[in-house]
Formats: structure tokens, C-alpha cells, sequence
């Protein structure tokens, strides 16, 4: 069947999702067009004990619905259809929680109200789930960055069980795996090929929650491998929102956020296993802390890049690890640079960021100055002002172009009581770690 524009469907159908021999088989479609099959492999995936099966079903149903949101942007129908079993009340709460707050931005991005075509349709209550006795270890999702990487440390240093695990087949994310010495385990996604004709026709297209995704598909990699935690790298400024629109608080990284990290790990405990642990070990910690930590360890220079242009699924990638003009680029340098010598910063970027002019507006986004920070997972505005504070202070840095136009312009703008380094660099806030890793975030500071 030729595809139609997914923007005219009134209804976007989730059809059936299937696991055998190690692929689950994610099956959408809208109205009565093509089906669109994604598929999830899980390399030399084991049989899966009978104790298992049920809370396995429970977690494969989850991904269907959460993998989803990748194909119900491109149309945003008013109409969600179920049609291999509706979810319970609380997997729709979670569901409509998801999909308006996670597309908030790609809302914002393309002037759409979504608040009034998702809902899930609900049916039945569900049995609460016991514990399965699942082996105490943890996968650990690797993206590349320094965030998961400072945790990749933090675990060896604390002597936990883990296993570094990645979605995609990026090479970065794999030679940072092979540098924390940490088993792997390399997990790929294959898209629906008709979404990428979609986007191509002018389907809407934005922003989607894909750390939900990988969480959901990191869930029945749990189930398949024995793992009783999911431990991501999430700190607490993702709990930040960019932006209000149309009432509503817009967060680039929500499905990143405490808010997020606190509905899945109750419903993974209710639905699928009650010893199962959905957790970030970095939430108590500001990205300036996570940065300092960072910087303790050299030998990740040469393999780490939080730039974005090196994960894309589709496009040219930099021909360095660092493209040098996206927010990313912008905020990790600016992170790095009050904890790590100048000589090394340099050798890592391969260029001064904070001595370029026509870099301005970008470090004027991250500092919140006359605008909200950019729709990416960088730090809060507050963090880049103490930070570049901190750089003004310092013979080394404080001629650069950047930071002395920071020193004459911006500084006198701001309130002395928000430049405090040393405030940010403390753990603080809530934390959701399972008892045997409770204890590393209050440790590190």
C-alpha cells in the first residue's frame, strides 16, 4: 500500500509487538496505511526463564507503546487505537505523561497543542508484580559523553557488578566502552525505513524522548541478561525546563528528568518486577560537579564527544569529535574549562572556543542572557554564569575574547549571590538509587 500523509490520519494504531530469538518486532501504522515495523535486537540474547515470561510481556508491551512516539509525530492524530490490549489506567497515565511532556518541545518547535489528541485509551487493572530474584547487577547506558562515563568510574571504583550497554552502532560509544574496561553489551534499533520517507515528504518531525525509548528497551534487557538495575547518568539540571509555552513548562530532556526517572521506576515496580531498580546515579549532582569529576581521569581525552553531529542517524557527521559550534560543544567546553588546565582543554577541542567571537550568541544562549538556554541537554543558565565567573578570575582565561567581554558586559548584570561555584559543586536533592549504590553521590564531593 503507497504511503499517505500521516498529518491527514485520524487515528495512529498500535497493531501488535512480538520477541522471538532475540528480536522484538514493534508493529504501527495510520488509520489503514502501511505497517511499520520497527526491530530491536538483542545480540546472543539467552532463553528466557518461565519466571520471567510474564513481567517480559509487561516490559515488551511498554516498548511498544514508548517506542511509538517515534512514528506518532510524524502525523499527531487525535485518536490513539490499541489493538493487541488496552493499557491499565496507570500505563495510560504514564503513556499521556510521556508523549505530552517528552514532545513538548517538537510541540513548541512546530506550533502544535497536543494537549487535546493524547489520550491513551484505558482498560482493566492490572496484578502487581512480586520480585524475581534478579541477579544484583547493573547495565549501565554509555552515550558517548562524559556523564556516563564519570559513572562507568564511579561503579568500578565502588565495586558493582556492571555491564556498560549502548542502543545504536555508533563507533564512539563502542570505543568508549572498550575504555572503561567494562563488559559490553551493544543492543541495535532498526527503524521503520517508511518514517525516513515521511520526513522526507514533510511529515512533522522534531524533538522525541529517546532516552524513554532506550530506558523501555533497557528494561527487557534486564529481563533477557539478569539484571535487577537500569543505572543511568541523568544529573539534576534535566529536571530544568528550556521554556513555558501556552502554560505549559517546555524541558528538552524530560525524559531525563527526576519527574520521569520517578513514574517509570514505580511502574516498572508495580507492572514488571518489584526488584527491579530504574535509577540515575548522578541525579543528586550539577553538571559542574559531574565535570569536575570528569576531569580527575585523563584517559577518556582522546575517545569521549557529547556532540550531538556525532549521533546522527542520517547526515554528515564533523570530521572531528567536536564540531566546535553547537550548544554542546559550547557548554562541556565552558563545564571543563574552571577544572581542567588550559593546555589539555585545548588539546581535547583542538581550538579555543572562549577566544572566538563569532561564538558569542552561542555562550550568550548558554548563559541565559537576553534568551532561554538552547533545546539540548546542557546545564542550567546559572551553571555557565559561574562558571564563565570563574574563568574572569583566573590570568589564563580572563583575556580570552569571550570572557573578558563577560567581564565587561554581562558581569555587572548579574547577582553575586548566583555566581558560587562552590554551591553548585554540592550534591544536592533527591536521589532514587537502590540501597547498595545509595551511598556514592553523597561520597564525591
Amino acid at each position: 500500500m503507497p504511503l499517505s500523509d500521516p498529518r491527514k490520519a485520524a487515528a495512529f494504531r498500535f497493531i501488535r509487538a512480538g520477541y522471538r530469538d532475540g528480536v522484538a518486532q514493534l508493529v504501527y501504522a495510520f488509520d489503514q496505511g502501511s505497517e511499520l515495523v520497527e526491530r530491536i535486537t538483542f545480540p546472543d540474547a539467552p532463553v528466557l526463564p518461565p519466571e520471567r515470561e510474564a513481567a517480559f510481556a509487561a516490559a515488551l508491551k511498554l516498548l511498544h507503546f514508548v517506542a511509538g512516539v517515534s512514528y506518532y509525530k510524524a502525523g499527531v492524530p487525535g485518536l490513539i487505537v490499541v489493538e493487541n490490549g488496552e493499557p491499565d489506567t496507570p500505563t495510560a497515565q504514564l503513556l499521556d505523561a510521556l508523549y505530552l511532556h517528552g514532545l513538548g518541545e517538537f510541540a513548541y518547535q512546530n506550533g502544535l497543542d497536543l494537549r487535546e489528541h493524547i489520550r491513551f485509551p484505558r482498560a482493566g487493572t492490572f496484578t502487581p508484580a512480586t520480585a524475581l530474584g534478579l541477579p544484583a547487577r547493573s547495565l549501565l547506558p554509555i552515550g558517548g559523553g562524559k556523564d556516563s562515563l564519570v559513572s562507568a568510574e564511579l561503579l568500578r571504583q565502588h565495586g558493582e557488578n556492571a555491564t556498560a550497554v549502548w542502543v545504536g552502532n555508533s563507533p564512539l560509544i563502542a570505543a568508549c566502552v572498550v575504555q572503561t574496561g567494562l563488559p559490553g553489551l551493544n543492543i541495535r534499533r532498526e527503524l521503520a525505513p517508511e518514517l525516513f520517507e515521511y520526513n522526507k515528504a514533510g511529515a512533522w518531525n522534531g524533538h522525541i524522548p529517546v532516552t524513554a525509548i532506550n530506558s523501555a528497551i533497557l528494561v527487557l534487557a534486564a529481563l533477557l541478561y539478569g539484571y535487577d538495575s537500569i543505572v543511568f547518568s541523568n544529573e539534576r539540571s534535566a529536571s530544568s525546563a528550556t521554556l513555558e509555552y501556552d502554560g505549559q513548562a517546555v524541558n528538552h530532556q524530560w525524559s531525563k528528568s527526576w519527574e520521569f526517572e520517578q513514574s517509570l521506576a514505580a511502574w516498572l515496580r508495580s507492572h514488571v518486577a518489584a526488584d527491579l531498580n530504574y535509577c540515575s546515579l548522578l541525579r543528586p549532582l550539577s553538571e559542574l560537579a559531574v565535570t569536575r569529576l570528569f576531569a580527575r581521569e585523563v584517559r577518556y581525552d582522546a575517545f569521549f564527544s557529547s556532540c550531538n553531529r556525532n549521533f546522527r542517524i542520517l547526515g554528515p557527521r564533523p570530521a572531528d569529535r567536536w564540531c566546535g559550534h553547537c550548544p554542546k560543544c559550547h557548554f562541556v567546553f565552558l563545564a571543563l574549562a574552571p577544572f581542567v588546565p588550559k593546555p589539555r582543554l585545548l588539546g581535547i577541542f583542538g581550538r579555543n572556543l572562549l577566544d572566538d567571537d563569532t561564538q558569542q550568541q552561542g555562550f550568550d544562549a548558554l548563559l541565559e542572557f537576553h534568551g532561554h538556554k538552547p533545546f539540548e541537554c546542557v546545564g542550567e543558565g546559572r551553571e555557565s554564569r559561574a562558571a564563565l565567573y570563574a574563568l574572569s578570575e583566573r590570568p589564563e582565561w580572563r583575556e580570552d575574547a569571550l570572557v573578558a567581554r563577560f567581564r565587561q558586559v554581562v558581569l555587572p548584570q548579574l547577582d553575586a549571590a548566583e555566581l558560587d561555584l562552590d554551591a553548585l559543586l554540592r550534591p544536592a536533592g533527591p536521589q532514587g538509587l537502590p540501597p547498595r549504590l545509595a551511598g556514592i553521590p553523597d561520597a564525591l564531593c
